[in-house]
């Protein structure tokens, strides 16, 4: 059960795991009994089989659509004629799917987004032209990628996991960059930048037809919460805790 729950999250296939977690009187399975339902309604494993299983498996997918955890009670007899005339509690939680972060930028405010983004639930990539940025990177837990950015855009797996996030060296670069993703399939997306930089990149976007109002009213820039950050490290704060903000909406 738990190996289909990890290849379930490493294949982003959406499923919730349905545990008995209850019994009283007769009932085909007691608790501890496991079914792991997928968006499409297959399934691993059973919890008895039934109505009573096909109830649960609609009420499974209506939990990933949700994605929040709930507590289902079932009288067997009454709700579906089961002889056997028991009640049972389900209880159906979402197997979240892991977010993934492309960090584009690897100076000193990507490095410290990092540090601060490592103990998060989150996949890291981080993408930099300059190999030698990462000499004095001391600590692991993230995939480097070294490449030109021009390059390595095309083929990036995106998808509707994935959280953007621009801080390269160049203001130029970063526009392009912006300019490639804001069309791609994404979770979240934010530009680091002054409000100079960022007025002059919408000015810029429209007036060139890279980008419509509404596509620019998506992205998230100057990227970060407002806490008045000076540092590389405070400005990662304000950084990172935007993207906990963002990952954790429902």
């Amino acid at each position: 059960m738990y190996n289909k729950i990890l290849e379930a999250i490493n294949s982003n296939k959406k499923a919730a795991l349905c545990t008995i977690v209850l019994t009283n009187g007769s009932t085909p399975l007691k608790a501890g009994a496991k079914m792991l339902v997928f968006e499409d309604g297959s399934i691993f494993n059973t919890i008895g089989g039934g109505h009573l299983e096909k109830i649960t498996i609609t009420d499974a997918i209506e939990v990933i659509k949700s994605e929040q955890p709930k507590l289902f009670i079932h009288e067997l007899k009454s709700q579906h004629e089961m002889c056997c005339g028991g009640s049972l509690q389900i209880f159906i939680e979402p197997i979240m799917q892991k977010k993934k972060m492309f960090l584009f930028g690897a100076g000193h405010v990507g490095k410290a987004i990092v540090k601060h983004a490592l103990g998060l639930d989150m996949e890291i990539s981080v993408i930099d032209s300059r190999d030698e940025i990462f000499n004095d990177w001391d600590f692991s837990g993230y995939k480097k990628i070294v490449a030109p950015f021009t390059q390595i855009l095309p083929t990036l797996p995106y998808d509707n996991l994935t959280m953007l996030v621009i801080a390269t060296y160049d203001h130029s670069i970063d526009r392009e960059i912006l300019a490639f993703c804001m069309k791609q399939p994404h979770y979240y997306i934010g530009m680091i930048g002054s409000k100079t930089k960022v007025a002059l990149t919408k000015e810029m976007f429209i007036s060139e037809n890279i980008a419509t109002v509404k596509e620019l009213e998506k992205v998230d820039m100057p990227i970060g919460i407002d806490i008045n950050a000076v540092t590389a490290d405070e400005i990662a704060v304000s950084i990172v805790a935007k993207l906990i903000k963002e990952k954790n909406k429902k």
